[in-house]
């Protein structure tokens, strides 16, 4: 009985100390999903870490106005990995045409769809919800 309750105790004291990862995860409710943005932009930063891969990208802007930087987010890149992406698929100073899902507050930042590479015409494509929760959509 002494083993059973110091093994209890120390099981009790390991799941105390971990953090809770689910808590921290947002949900998708801060994107648009049923609008999509298309800009010609240029690839400013290329984070390819966890929780989630960020791309911030710079707009070519249109004659008379102010090119706008935006932070898109994708999924990990373990699913990143899966689908055919790496930490070299893009980088900066890349010249990339970009669809994403706006945020609903209207800040430059979005869930990133699909971006092609100008110079190549490599298509990346990827699906947050998808990737994150699958069976949401």
């Amino acid at each position: 009985m002494k083993v059973f309750i110091r093994c209890l105790s120390a099981v009790a004291a390991i799941v105390g100390l971990m953090p809770v990862v689910a808590q921290a995860h947002h949900s998708f409710a801060m994107f648009a999903f049923d609008k999509v943005n298309k800009v010609t932009a240029t690839i400013e930063e290329y984070r390819w870490s966890n929780p989630h891969v960020v791309v911030v990208i710079k707009t070519v802007p249109k004659q008379g106005e102010q090119p706008e930087t935006w932070s898109l987010e994708l999924t990990s890149p373990g699913n990143l990995t899966r689908a055919g992406w790496s930490r070299k698929s893009l980088a900066y100073g890349d010249k990339v045409e970009v669809e994403f899902h706006p945020r609903r507050d209207g800040l430059h930042g979005g869930a990133f769809r699909k971006a092609t590479l100008l110079a190549t015409g490599q298509v990346l494509e990827t699906n947050l919800r998808a990737a994150e929760k699958p069976g949401i959509e």
